[in-house]
């Protein structure tokens, strides 16, 4: 499997690419016998296939099915498990490659008998049904290499200069393109606004419905100055012209550089973390996701911070991240380890939590979109310091 990007830094937003995310198959292609010897001495290639065979297992059952296979006898439950997988994969083709894929299964059961001619028949329409289905797949991933282009290109690359304010950006999408959104707004008054939000799913989906929010707060919020109404009113497109079954978890957020105070509505996503000389401690939870109900009644906190205090946002992909066995990273770990990074710059704590978070996934495959915003509020000596090299 590749290695994860482990390269941050702030003030960059990074937007770390999934693994296969580029359309390398476009590319002239190399010698066959050496490619093969490149992947004969690939020191992760069992690695890989067990990932792909866990893959397989995830994707063709459903959490029902596995847990009925968890009660049968070990011996038994890889027959059963090979015939579920098989079912569900040909139910998924659509119904020309269904047929030939059931016609070539009998050729090649009579092909047992001697016929070598119906084995090789079987053989090559095995092989017909592979090369359709892998030009699909080529296809969709340029498509989606396509589709994160521009969601990239909608993303701001630099985090904001805010005076008396640290700022880290941070998110990574588990898949070619993401359902997470990170964003900034910067007004004509000096305040910023920003936002972190999940839409409900991943994929191109999760990424085009985002895209549509993203692009609606950025219109409304310049003559707004609530962050609680810039989400209701996202709420009320969201349940105009969004999907029942997708909604967004957000918080949104104004910074005023003269101020000591940060405003945010929080709809249904975690609860940030104040994280100060006392240790970290857990904001309340939000209201109900963006979507899911009319008039939901938002409320704004006022979220007071002294110098040196800091404001960590974060989706359940971090929370939620998974490491070879399974294990959740969770939020207690999460608590844990920012009790160590008190008194530290945002983009140390941005990096550290990342830098500790790809420790305990390993080589697990990512599962979920991954974001993170700390806000960080400058001791008075260190803002004073700053100001003067700027000047």
């Amino acid at each position: 499997m590749p290695k994860k990007d482990k390269s941050y830094s702030s003030p960059k937003l990074l937007t770390a690419a999934p693994p296969d995310s580029e359309t390398s198959w476009r590319k002239p292609p190399p010698k066959l016998g050496k490619t093969v010897l490149d992947d004969l001495g690939r020191g992760d290639l069992g690695r890989s296939i067990e990932a792909d065979i866990q893959d397989i297992y995830n994707f063709y059952l459903d959490d029902a099915t596995r847990d009925r296979l968890k009660e049968v006898h070990p011996v038994t439950r890889v027959g059963y498990i090979t015939f579920w997988v098989m079912k569900n994969a040909i139910f998924r083709m659509n119904p020309a490659r269904r047929l030939m894929l059931i016609f070539t299964v009998f050729l090649f059961l009579y092909g047992l008998g001697g016929s070598a001619s119906s084995m090789a028949i079987a053989f090559l329409g095995i092989l017909f049904i592979l090369f359709l289905e892998l030009k699909d797949k080529l296809l969709a991933q340029d498509e989606l290499a396509a589709g994160r282009v521009v969601q990239e290109a909608l993303i701001p690359h630099e985090s904001p200069r805010l005076d008396g304010w640290d700022v880290f950006l941070y998110t990574r999408p588990a898949n070619d393109v993401g359902g997470d959104l990170v964003d900034y707004q910067a007004f004509d008054d000096g305040r910023i606004a920003f936002a972190l939000g999940d839409v409900a799913g991943k994929g191109l989906g999760a990424a085009l419905y985002m895209a549509k929010l993203q692009s609606a707060m950025r219109a409304l919020a310049p003559s707004l100055h609530s962050p609680t109404q810039v989400v209701v009113d996202i709420n009320e497109i969201a349940r105009r012209d969004g999907l029942r079954d997708r909604f967004v978890s957000l918080v949104y957020m104004f910074v005023d550089p003269d101020s000591k105070v940060v405003r945010l509505s929080n709809a249904g996503h975690l609860p940030p973390i104040v994280l100060s000389d006392e240790g970290p401690r857990r904001l309340a939870r939000g209201g109900v996701a963006v979507g899911l109900m009319d008039d939901p009644g938002y409320v704004e906190h006022e979220i007071p911070l002294d110098p040196g205090d800091t404001l960590i946002v974060y989706s359940d992909g971090v929370s939620e991240a998974r490491n070879e066995d399974g294990d959740f990273f969770t939020e207690e770990r999460l608590m844990t380890l920012l009790t160590r990074l008190t008194n530290l710059d945002a983009g140390i704590i941005g990096n550290r939590i990342l830098g500790y978070l790809d420790v305990f996934v390993g080589d697990a495959r990512q599962t979920d979109d991954l974001s993170l915003i700390v806000l960080r509020r400058k001791p008075d000596a260190e803002a004073s310091r700053r100001d003067t090299d700027q000047t």
